[in-house]
């Protein structure tokens, strides 16, 4: 059980950060590139003792972990944040394009 934390924390240190760095300007919207993107993490739990014959759903909680793709939508979600509430050097207007005809 420790070798599993162990190596749980190494994943969580150096494996993570590489598949969440700059998620927000590269975050995948194709449902078979987050697919893809996911395999990794559902790869490297699965080979934890234990733990390969239970649904990766299952495998989250028990690690106490959350999917890529919720804490990619979570970074999205606070750069909107920051956009909006002035934390960073973005502005709204740079972000957005106001059109001026009525097209939808």
């Amino acid at each position: 059980m420790i070798r599993s934390r162990l190596i749980l924390k190494a994943y969580i240190t150096y494996v993570r950060p590489i598949l969440e760095y700059c998620s927000p300007v590269w975050s995948p919207h194709h449902k078979y590139l987050i697919n893809k993107t996911e395999s990794v993490q559902k790869f490297f739990t699965k080979r934890l003792p234990g733990l390969w014959d239970i649904s990766y759903s299952k495998r989250l909680q028990l690690l106490n972990l959350q999917s890529l793709e919720y804490r990619r939508i979570f970074q999205d979600l606070m750069l909107c944040y920051q956009i909006l509430h002035g934390c960073c050097d973005a502005t709204i207007a740079s972000c957005f394009v106001h059109r001026s005809d009525d097209s939808t």
